[in-house]
Order: structure tokens, then sequence, then C-alpha cells
């Protein structure tokens, strides 16, 4: 889609030239970071290192932790390397062999590695320095590598792991200004919690030392507008642990944030011609099991519970109570499309160690609808869906995104005529809309494939949010019907959509594009007002209960604070309207005002006031 925002420098210096070759800089930076560790902690064990969205990472198991002097002296190392300018060559090796020399080397994760490529599949390792003639790491004489700053030895060592590639030709390509080390973090090996605890240190590698620049710049922003961070000083919302992990608590200015959010929506979709829904929490097993999502989804949900003698699950989706809701009765092609919205909350097991503020969370409430609809309608109505999400993501200031065909994927269900017709259907609505889109191969949901939506934010970050998925899975299985034109019954198609994604995650992507300085339409409280002393009190509070009459989140600063500390503390909320009340003010019956966009407004009427609200509510943005 073009964008109709102003993108700030730092994000267009984040675009790659080459975007293939900055994934070979990322991933050689991942073997150079590699050989360097074990140059200078030989008992380091390796593990894996891939690429990642802005850089690589390691993992490696080791009996010390690694510390920040650690990470400087592994730069200095990385960069010896690169500057040697060692070249990089792809071997392909027989298994037993290899078996060998892994023994021989004491590394048990190579071997395991090893043991996990299937047998029909070639096996290929990557040096960096020269496999003939060269010193393997680990079995050279330490005078080789007396000290970091030491010239690269010769006979030149060689380093190597398992890998698939691709890689750059030699380290010299990689820019040794273009490239940081950046924390490390403990992780488990494979991901399981029952295997060892390694240390995974973090990189980020670019084309030039301008982009690690913007990139840094970019992060460091990011830093500041952390949701977690911003939902504790602004109170906002909490994440208790005596609750248990990745469950949100709305705290009053977050709740009422959160209904405003819930009746924009709301009305959104009622103006839409959608019917809104309410379903349970639980249910039992069998439907899940009845909808595939006990087959393909197990994983992410919690155990089930007994219930005199019958098995309940708490819901990880809401389709299937939309699918019971439309089977309670038959229906006629005359009613089609039906379209049902449901703010439902749901639940999934996620692990500890990736839950992450309101990002990814143990319960959250998705804004999920479904069509049911005649095929003739299909492309009708995702088109539909697509204007619908485009209205609401922009109301909310998001005005770019990237879009994603996805297709089917190798673990799905239906036949390949019935994916052809939903993909076609798909495509031809992003035609009709006019965007452009990528297509996912194979990042289809197992029941269909889908558009995937994601928005770009104030600092460049693209956030995955409004997903469309075309089902003719669970109508089949659940043997829905309508009565057709010729009195037949016949199979309706079923449109999953949702806007947000999830709430949780759509507030803390709010936060964060904003900073915690909100719209006027959005912010938890609009105005507030400072007496300057006890004795304007009493006009403050009666203009107060005036505007929140008409609808206005106003408050009165009830702190008694000095005037100046009053300001600070109303600066820090990110209060955008502030209206001063002395002497003068009540003896003219106005306020002082001040806004955070616009500076002192000097004195103005309640009315005047009213008035500037207004207007920005109504244009949705700021005072």
């Amino acid at each position: 889609m073009v964008s109709q925002l102003s993108h700030q420098p730092a994000i267009d210096a984040l675009s790659p030239r080459d975007p293939q070759r900055l994934l070979r800089i990322r991933h050689t930076c991942a073997h150079v970071l590699a050989m360097a560790v074990q140059r200078l902690f030989p008992e380091a064990k390796v593990t894996i290192g891939p690429w990642t969205e802005t850089g690589f990472y390691y993992d490696f198991d080791r009996p010390a932790p690694f510390t920040p002097e650690d990470l400087t002296l592994i730069t200095q190392e990385m960069g010896r390397i690169i500057r040697a300018n060692l070249p990089i060559i792809r071997e392909t090796v027989e298994r037993e062999a290899l078996r060998a020399t892994i023994t021989q080397l004491n590394e048990p994760y190579k071997l395991e590695i090893l043991d996990r490529i299937p047998p029909a599949e070639p096996i290929t390792r990557y040096y960096i320095g020269c496999p003939d003639g060269g010193v393997p790491l680990g079995t050279t004489d330490p005078s080789l590598f007396d000290a970091p700053s030491a010239p690269i030895p010769s006979p030149m060592p060689c380093w190597w792991d398992l890998c698939a590639g691709p890689h750059l030709n030699n380290t010299g390509e990689i820019d040794p200004a273009a490239f940081a080390l950046e924390s490390v973090a403990g992780a488990y090996w494979r991901g399981d919690e029952t295997q060892p605890q390694l240390q995974r240190i973090y990189g980020t590698a670019w084309e030039t030392p301008e982009q690690l620049q913007a990139y840094l710049t970019q992060k460091e922003e990011a830093k500041r507008r952390d949701h977690r961070r911003l939902g504790q000083d602004l109170d906002l919302f909490s994440i208790q642990e005596a609750a248990g992990g990745g469950l949100v608590f709305w705290h009053p200015k977050g709740a009422r944030m959160r209904l405003l959010i819930e009746d924009y929506w709301r009305n959104a979709h009622l103006a839409a011609s959608y019917d809104l829904l309410y379903t349970p929490h639980i249910a039992n097993l069998d439907l899940w099991k009845t909808s595939g999502h006990f087959e393909f989804y197990r994983d992410n949900m919690f155990d089930s519970m007994a219930i005199e003698s019958q098995q309940y699950q708490l819901k990880p989706m809401n389709c299937p109570f939309h699918v019971l809701t439309y089977q309670n009765r038959l229906h006629s092609y005359r009613e089609l499309p039906l379209r049902w919205a449901e703010l439902g909350t749901v639940y999934r097991y996620e692990r500890s160690g990736v839950l992450h503020g309101l990002m990814r969370v143990r319960g959250f409430t998705q804004d999920d609808a479904h069509v049911f609809c005649l095929p003739e309608q299909v492309s009708d109505e995702i088109l539909a869906v697509l204007d619908l999400t485009e209205q609401i993501l922009s109301d909310f200031g998001f005005t770019e995104y990237e879009v994603n065909l996805s297709t089917r994927p190798d673990k799905s269900v239906g036949a390949d005529a019935i994916w052809d017709l939903a993909t076609d259907a798909l495509r031809q609505a992003l035609a009709r809309k006019g965007w452009d889109y990528v297509t996912d191969e194979g990042g289809g949901a197992f029941y269909g494939p889908k558009i995937d939506i994601k928005i770009r934010d104030a600092i460049g970050r693209l956030w995955q949010c409004s997903t469309i998925q075309v089902d003719f899975n669970l109508p089949e299985r659940f043997d829905l019907h309508y009565v057709a034109a010729d009195g037949s019954r016949q199979r309706p198609i079923m449109i999953h959509r949702a806007i947000f994604g999830s709430l949780e995650r759509f507030f803390g992507i709010l936060v964060e594009n904003y900073a915690g300085d909100f719209p006027l339409w959005l912010a938890p409280v609009q105005l507030r007002l400072l007496p300057v002393s006890d004795g304007q009190r009493d006009y403050a509070n009666g203009v107060a209960q005036t505007l929140k009459q008409q609808g206005y989140r106003v408050e009165v600063d009830a702190s008694g604070d000095r005037l100046g500390k009053q300001i600070r503390t109303a600066e820090l909320a990110k209060i955008p309207v502030v209206a001063v009340v002395g002497k003068r003010e009540v003896e003219q019956q106005t306020l002082s005002v001040r806004t955070r966009h616009s500076g002192d407004l000097g004195a103005l009427t309640v009315v005047e006031v009213q008035g500037r609200m207004e207007g920005a509510i109504a244009d949705r943005g700021r005072v």
C-alpha cells in the first residue's frame, strides 16, 4: 500500500540496498561471533547462530557468564577476524567422517545437530579460514592465540560450523563499523525448559555504519516508548505476578481508554451491518476436537478441566462458538451474508520465557468477526472487510501497511481445489482494493489462506495486527448448511477476520506509537485543572463538573502542591490540556489554558475551551 506518512530520516536509512546481501552479512557475523568467542574462551561450546530481523545471535554453553567486559573483548576480536579478510568456504562432507571429527572436538551440540539432519539431505559446513593447511580451533597450539591484540597467526586458523548457508565470500565484506554486540540473555537448548540453559549473545549488523547508527537511534527511541514502562508511569495497566504471568490488570485510566476503543469498535461494526455476539469462555473439549483446533493447536491450549465427568476447555479461539450459533437454526440464502462480531476473550498457553508485557500474554481479547456467505459473495465481503480495516486503522492513526497473502502450509486440511478457490478470492479482493501485497508461501492457517496486514508505527516498526481468512473447513466439519434458491441445502463459506488482532496487543502498540502522548479523543484524561490555592478549588470543581456532564474527561489536581509542581506532574502524565485557575480566572470566569502541542493559549472561557476540544476530538487529532 502507498504510504500516506512522511518517513523520519532514521527510518529511511534502515532500508537495505540488497536484502539478500544483508542476510548474508548477518549470517556471516553470527559465525564470526562464534569464532571470536571460541578463540577467547576455548571452553565455550557452540550451538546455533541464525540471523534475525535486525541482526543475529549465537547460543553458547559456557560455565561462566559472559560479562559486559567480555562483549567488548569479543567485539574487538570480531573486528580482527573481519579485517583479516579470511575466506569463507562451503564444503559438503560425509556424515560418519564428520561425526568422528565432532567427537574429537568434544562439541556435543554439533553432534546432536548432525543427528537431526535427515539421511537423504546433504551435509554442509562453512569454514572461516582455509581447510587446507589451516589449524582448526580447539586442536591448535595455544601459542597461536596469545592475545586478542595479536595479529591473525600463520598458519591461518580455521573455524567451522554445520550450516546450510548462505554466507559472504570472505569476512572482509563485513564493514567493521557496521555491526555491534547488544546483549546477553539466557536461552534453553532447542527452546525446551528441560534442556541445558545456554547464553545467547545478540548482535546487530548492517550494510553501512549509517544504517547501524539509524538502527541504534531507533532502538533508543523504542526504549523511550516501551509500553511496559509507560503503562506503569501513566498508571494504565499492570501484569500482576501474584495472579500468574501473562494476565493483564487494567487500571482506571487504562480501562477508560479500553472502553473508548471498544465503543468505537462496536459503533463502527454496527454501522457496517455487523451484529454483535457474546459467547462463553469455556466449552466441552469435544468441540475443539471437532473444529480441529485440538489436533493442530493443542500445544497452545491450557489443560482441560473435569466438570461432572466431562472435559471442559478454556477457549483458545472464538470461531467454533460462532459456528455453533449459526448451527442453532437453518438459514436461508436470503439471510446471507451474516456478519457476526465479538470482543471475545481467549486463553492460550505461552511459555513464561516468551511473555512480553501486552504483546505476548496468556489471556487476551480478540476483536473477532465471522462472515457466513454464499460463494458468489466472497470477493465482495473480503473487499468490505478491507475497507472497514482501513477505516478503523486510519482513525487510530495508522495509514501505512505491509500486506501479505499467506498460502497453504504443509500442515493443513482440505482439498487443493478448495484452497485454490479461497486463495483466488483473496487475490481478487486485494486487486479490487488496489493494494500491493507480498505472497507468503506456506504461511496460511491450517484451515485456509489469509491476508495479513502489518501496520507501521511512528518510528517505522511493523506490527502484525489485522488478518482475514477464508475457511471452507469449519463449515464442512460442523456440517453447516443454508437453504438455496432451488430448495437444496448448500454449504456456506466462512470468513474469519480480526482488525486489532488482540485488544491488549493493539493497546500496547498504541502506547508505543504515541509514546503515551495520545490524541485528545483517546486520552484517558483530556483536561486537568490546576488551582493555584484552595480558594480557587470550588470554581475548578464546578468547571470540571460542567464539562464532565458534557462527556469530557476532566479532573482537578487535588495534591495541594505548588503550581510549578502541578504543571510538572501534568506534563509527566502527558495530559493534553491543562488549565491554571487563579484569582484572576475566578474573577473573569476564564481558564488560563496550555496544551502539550500548541503551547500557551492564554485566557479562554469554558465555552471556548470546549469548542477547541470538540474540534480536536472530531478530527481525531491534538488540540
